[in-house]
């Protein structure tokens, strides 16, 4: 098998186990955020239907330090408030949350790179 194959397999099943967390992490975290009137409106801007789970997840992997500077700009609006996600979720959601963002991150970028050195011609 070639090496091109065995790592187009490997991305590719990043991307399978991060759809399946997509779902999970929206049906176990975001379902229960949404119901909460306090945190409802703070989940950030929605670009297209199910965008704040991704804001959620975005916000539990990075650092405190830069969401707390995104909650203090004037694009605030635009992501979710962390602040109040950690006072609203257990760890596992925080957990989850963290390992679903960086999969489907690390799975989409390497889609991007492995096309793009297929396109140079490294693996010919």
């Amino acid at each position: 098998m070639a090496t091109e194959n065995i790592i187009f397999a490997l991305i590719l099943s990043g991307c399978i186990i991060s759809g399946i967390l997509y779902v999970a992490f929206g049906q176990i975290t975001v379902r229960k955020l949404r119901k909460n009137p306090k945190v409802r409106d703070q989940l950030g801007i929605e670009y297209a239907s199910g965008w704040d789970i991704i804001n959620v997840a975005q916000a539990f992997a990075f650092p405190r330090n830069w969401t707390r500077k995104v909650e203090n700009s004037r694009f605030s609006f635009i992501h979710a408030n962390a602040t109040l996600l950690y006072e609203n979720t257990k760890k596992y959601d925080q957990i989850l949350g963290c390992i679903f963002y960086w999969l489907l991150t690390a799975s989409g970028l390497s889609m991007i790179l492995l096309v793009l050195a297929n396109y140079l011609g490294a693996f010919n």
